[in-house]
């Protein structure tokens, strides 16, 4: 099988870091005016695919960031309770001791400021989060077909 090019090689470097094929496609020196075509060409080329590919698990060893992790870095974030960084006692609030979170529980955690009123802990935010874990898991799909359908017996209700 033939080598990549020089510029091919530029265009998978290019590539990573952003994912966009007309932007890689001109970093890498095609013209500007082609770059959106080029760039589909080479993603539609298999020695480039693979070059991508590599590319990607090598960073992915180097800075350990896998599929696992950002996925438990999620639930973290979904799962999270406000009484994992807080408790009321008599009426008042009394913030847990943050060496005292699990690493889940700091996962969620975006910060911590000192107000005039105490001490302010922002977390991420958990809807998203879950969002997220169900477009993953294929659950929203399911609702989003659901619903879907729902309107579709309204309109045809609405007809008769």
């Amino acid at each position: 099988m033939a080598k990549l090019s020089e510029k091919q090689k530029r265009f998978v470097q290019e590539y990573l870091v952003d994912l966009n094929a007309t932007a890689a496609a001109k970093r890498a020196g095609y013209s500007p005016k082609t770059a959106s075509e080029q760039g589909a060409r080479l993603l539609a080329n298999v020695k480039v695919q693979e070059e991508i590919q590599k590319a990607i698990e090598k960073r992915q060893n180097r800075v350990e960031i896998t599929q696992d992790r950002v996925l438990q870095e999620l639930a973290s974030i979904a799962f999270a309770k406000g009484t994992d960084y807080a408790s009321i006692i008599s009426g008042v609030v009394m913030m847990n001791d943050t060496e005292e979170l699990t690493e889940e529980q700091k996962a969620a955690i975006v910060g911590i400021k000192q107000t005039k009123e105490g001490v302010e802990v922002k977390l991420a935010d958990k809807m998203k989060a879950l969002e997220m874990l169900m477009r993953h898991l294929g659950l929203l799909q399911a609702q989003e077909k659901q619903e879907d359908g729902m309107l579709l017996e309204l309109i045809k209700g609405l007809q008769e």
